[in-house]
């Protein structure tokens, strides 16, 4: 069984594209939510995020996310550190899922594949972009957040042309009926072609 990583920048649209592919039957993990869950529900997780942060990281058990934004925003060493105690448990928790589907390939979806390295275990990529302007009035939609806010998380991420370069395939995420054409004919690729 194939692990197809999806992956593209904030507001690129890749949940758009991992449901699409989920639509055709093909078993998605969301590595973003399994990370979320695990901070809130995995022991080992959560002593290792209360040593580096303190007590205040949990509210009634539960991660206090603002607070934990507070504390890595400015600093890449705590967000480093607190990417070192989540992936690795997310990688653990993928292989055990992985280990319960069934089908040619699998779709691991993840916002910092390229950073954070999880690309290198995987088979293919597939690149979702999608244009600037449009990647921020979908972001500013969804999160409310400022434009300089945005720019400042899209600055943190990878350019597209540089993920471009480590991806297999490319979905133009422009339009929802010329997106999900592009999910339907890469899967019968994906599930036809055993080499690529």
């Amino acid at each position: 069984m194939r692990i197809v990583g999806l992956t593209g920048g904030m507001g690129s649209g890749k949940t758009t594209v991992a449901n699409f592919f989920k639509e055709l039957g093909v078993p998605v993990y969301i590595a973003d939510d399994a990370g979320k869950s695990l901070m809130n529900t995995n022991a080992g997780v959560k002593s290792k995020i209360v040593s580096l942060f303190g007590k205040l990281a949990y509210s009634d058990g539960h991660l206090d996310r603002k607070y934990i934004a507070s504390q890595v925003f400015n600093s890449p060493e705590k967000l480093q550190q607190l990417n070192q105690i989540v992936h690795p448990a997310v990688g653990l928790d993928f292989k055990k899922w992985k280990n319960n589907q069934d089908g040619p390939y699998v779709i691991y979806e993840a916002a910092i594949l390229f950073e954070a390295g999880g690309y290198k275990n995987c088979d293919l990529i597939i690149l979702v972009t999608a244009p600037l302007e449009e990647r921020i009035k979908r972001l500013q939609a969804r999160d409310k957040s400022s434009l300089e806010e945005i720019e400042a998380r899209i600055q943190h991420q990878w350019s597209d042309g540089k993920k471009r370069k480590l991806s297999n395939f490319e979905i133009i995420n422009n339009k929802l009926s010329s997106t999900k054409d592009q999910v339907r004919n890469l899967h019968e690729i994906l599930i036809n072609t055993r080499e690529i």
